[in-house]
């Protein structure tokens, strides 16, 4: 039956006249073969007054493709010049303005040129007369048979082939015939379509038609492939398949999954604002794909998404811009703190630097000093002063590399180090970055964390440090680092090469004063909720309190005290006494109860064998009455007071020097054999070590064998060697502070410390007679007879002032 009808449709195409003039209808999406039967809507408005015009006349019209299917309004240039003779069989006129119409390809024709494209296009067109194709040829019935099997199979494969289709095929002699019928349902590209439309030789269309269904039964034998695999797979973990794409698509109805679309294009927005390295970014896109893939409960996923967080918030590219004003810096600096101004002079010549070069390395400070000077606030104004961020994190007691360098990500609950953590939470790639307590790093079986500092403090290696976490090079030449410590000693050298050491020792009692005046009072009457009318502390007062109340190199107990005094007045104040409250040095002790401290030197009179010496601690200097008694006996020498091997050392050298200078000063030859000699240190509970104690303990044992008293108000320090010879020692500065603060008058030093003198502040200097020595003799000349000459040259009056002994005179510095 549908033989009969093709051949019908043949006899009428036969007898069909196309006429040379046809309307032109554009058509987007597809190509019309000849014989083919296709619906159109049409809504363009040339194209509506084409399809008026056929239907006018003898209801045929040219069907010509589109090039490029995105314009609305094609020109004569944008279509296909080959297409078809179609008829209009059916025609619907749409609510919206748009016809529906069903047409039948007719035959292929050109189009030879535009007649009209207003208001609808008309085309003078030539019908194609196709080439023979012979009858009874082999190749060509083998072909025909091949596309039909290849057709056959593909529909077996999985692709849409109607069952009326296979049975016309099976009644269709002509290749040309097939060749438009199969290209017309095998969905090809408009390209490939237009190809074989273009193509006039039945046999080399359908042989045309058939590479492009070998090329299709390849696409679906791939695709069918695919499907077993994806089987197989779901075979493998059938249960776990399901149950994630159950709660997929529970997600999916949720919105959970556009949420996690949306925060993938957050990430990828991060990582481009972020501005980082080439590589960085690589390794951050790299694992951004790796976490679109996972599915977001696994539990990698939640690894690689904190793994991406960490490395998108950290300031790749943003810094702070520098404030390079060095008047403005200068003032910021001295008004948050008195003094310290080689610390100053040094942030300074850094700005100036700075200022002149651009591409200046962030400079490695470590502040050396005892605790409560001020060491950290101070790293505070140099960021303000800078106009930098500041970021501070404590070294004490961390024994574990990762601390510095960060834990690997193959650990559960790693993070990156101290360092990295700090940059994050600064927020620029250029803060000043201050690390507390450097002497304090311990170490253990998880790593040397002081040896992973090197790599963070050295210059010329910090601009490439790897964070363990990270696994990226990240740029700390820009960071201003600042550490800080109470002694040097602990650091290892190796550490200590890299850093800058600025040395920041205790206050004077004046500087004190003029801190607690300046900084201090004001502080604590404002956080107790008072004000200056109801709250007076007379500089005699701070001096009372600083010199009586703490003993310290800092200013940690004094501003202690100052808050106890501001507590007392807060109670009467919120009592209802809001009246002006001045306390004077008199009063002090009704606030604060009875002194807590009082100067060694107005506890004792001069006596024998009583030397005073001076150490160095790391909260500052301190004083040590060296006590020696001879007793009867058999030549013992005891030494008591905790006192370490380079101590009881220097006491043995200073037993040897005295047994030399026997008969100088005339003591019996025999009298080591004859007396026992007890020498001890008082705090016997606190450890005590150190060569300085040398000169001390030689004056009080010569004391103690010649029955010779020591001016109680002379203070000594210095190494002895067995020749008498007094070398040199440190903490010069600290030492006097504390011999200022005991009331002593005279300091004897060794003669090669002369240098140091120009440390120490000038007030002190005033207050204190330095006189150096270089042998042991000069000592006792200044103890038991002859004054040497003094280092800090004082007037005539401020010598007529040591020679007095009031208390009055006398001035405690911590």
């Amino acid at each position: 039956m549908a033989e009969e009808k093709k051949e019908e449709a043949k006899k009428d195409d036969e007898q069909l006249i196309i006429p040379d003039v046809l309307p032109l209808l554009p058509v987007r999406d597809v190509v019309i073969f000849p014989f083919m039967i296709v619906p159109l809507f049409v809504g363009r408005e040339r194209s509506i007054n084409a399809v008026d015009a056929a239907l006018t006349k003898d209801r045929l019209i040219f069907a010509a493709t589109q090039k490029d299917i995105t314009k609305d309004d094609p020109d004569p240039e944008d279509l296909y010049h080959s297409g078809t003779v179609c008829m209009i069989m059916r025609m619907l006129k749409l609510p919206d303005g748009r016809v529906k119409i069903l047409v039948q390809g007719l035959a292929r024709a050109t189009l030879n040129s535009f007649l009209q494209t207003r208001p609808s296009y008309s085309v003078s067109i030539a019908k194609v007369k196709e080439a023979a194709t012979p009858l009874h040829g082999l190749e060509v019935e083998a072909l025909m048979r091949n596309v039909k099997e290849q057709l056959e199979k593909l529909s077996t494969l999985g692709k849409v082939v109607f069952q009326e289709v296979m049975m016309v095929l099976d009644n269709i002699n002509d290749p040309g015939r097939m060749a438009d019928l199969v290209a017309a349902n095998l969905g090809l590209k408009i390209e490939e379509a237009q190809a074989v439309l273009d193509m006039l030789d039945p046999v080399k269309r359908l042989e045309k038609v058939s590479e492009y269904l070998v090329k299709e039964l390849q696409v679906a034998q791939m695709q069918v492939k695919i499907q077993t695999q994806a089987k197989e797979e779901m075979d493998k973990s059938q249960r776990e398949y399901f149950l994630r794409e159950q709660l997929r698509a529970i997600k999916n109805e949720l919105g959970d999954m556009e949420e996690s679309n949306e925060e993938m294009e957050e990430f990828r927005e991060k990582i481009k604002k972020a501005k980082m390295p080439a590589e960085v970014e690589k390794e951050s896109l790299k694992q951004l794909e790796r976490l679109e893939m996972m599915h977001p409960d696994a539990a990698e996923a939640a690894l690689i998404r904190t793994y991406l967080e960490w490395i998108v918030d950290l300031p790749w590219s943003h810094q702070t811009k520098d404030t390079l004003d060095i008047e403005k810096a200068k003032k910021v600096l001295d008004t948050d703190h008195y003094d310290l101004e080689k610390v100053k002079e040094r942030i300074l010549e850094y700005l100036a630097v700075r200022k002149l070069q651009k591409k200046t390395k962030g400079p490695i400070l470590c502040f050396v000093g005892p605790p409560g000077v001020g060491k950290t606030s101070l790293g505070r104004s140099i960021a303000k002063a800078m106009g930098r961020k500041f970021v501070r994190i404590s070294l004490g007691g961390i024994k574990d590399e990762a601390e510095i360098r960060g834990h690997r990500r193959t650990y559960v609950g790693a993070l990156p180090g101290r360092i990295i953590q700090g940059i994050k939470q600064a927020g620029t790639s250029n803060p000043v970055f201050m690390m507390d307590e450097i002497d304090k790093i311990g170490s253990d079986f998880r790593g040397d964390p002081s040896s992973a500092l090197l790599e963070v403090l050295d210059p010329e290696q910090n601009n490439a440090f790897s964070d363990h976490y990270l696994n990226l090079p990240y740029d700390l030449s820009k960071v201003m680092f600042i550490t800080t410590a109470n002694m040097t000693d602990p650091i290892p050298d190796a550490l200590m090469d890299r850093m800058e050491v600025l040395n920041i020792p205790g206050y004077t009692e004046e500087e004190k004063i003029e801190i607690a005046r300046t900084y201090i009072v004001p502080r604590q009457i404002e956080e107790h909720g008072l004000t200056k009318k109801l709250l007076v502390l007379p500089d005699e007062t701070l001096r009372k309190v600083a010199s009586e109340y703490t003993r310290e190199a800092g200013l940690r107990n004094l501003e202690r005290e100052i808050a106890s005094l501001c507590r007392k007045v807060a109670k009467n104040v919120a009592s209802g006494k809001k009246t002006l409250t001045v306390i004077n040095a008199g009063d002090v002790h009704d606030y604060l109860g009875v002194e807590k401290y009082m100067s060694e030197a107005e506890q004792e009179a001069d006596e024998i064998g009583v030397a005073t010496g001076l150490a160095w601690t790391p909260v500052g200097g301190e004083i040590l009455h060296i006590e020696t008694t001879v007793m009867n006996g058999r030549g013992q020498l005891t030494l008591t007071g905790h006192l370490g091997d380079v101590m009881k050392e220097s006491a043995q050298a200073a037993l040897s020097y005295a047994r030399s200078k026997a008969k100088e000063l005339k003591m019996p030859d025999d009298f080591y054999k004859t007396k026992d000699i007890h020498i001890h240190v008082p705090s016997g509970a606190i450890p005590k070590d150190g060569p300085s104690a040398g000169i001390t303990m030689a004056a009080s044992l010569i004391s103690a064998l010649t029955k010779t008293p020591i001016d109680k108000d002379i203070a000594m320090t210095g190494e002895l060697t067995l020749r008498g010879r007094v070398l040199p020692i440190g903490g010069l500065k600290e030492k006097s502070l504390a011999a200022l603060r005991a009331n002593m008058k005279t300091v004897i030093i060794p003669e090669r410390n002369k240098k140091d003198l120009e440390d120490i502040p000038v007030d002190v200097r005033a207050k204190l007679n330095f006189i150096p020595v270089t042998h042991m003799d000069e000592v006792m000349n200044i103890v038991y007879g002859k004054k040497g000459k003094s280092a800090s040259k004082p007037s005539a009056a401020k010598k007529k002032m040591k020679i007095k002994t009031k208390r009055r005179n006398a001035r405690a510095v911590s």
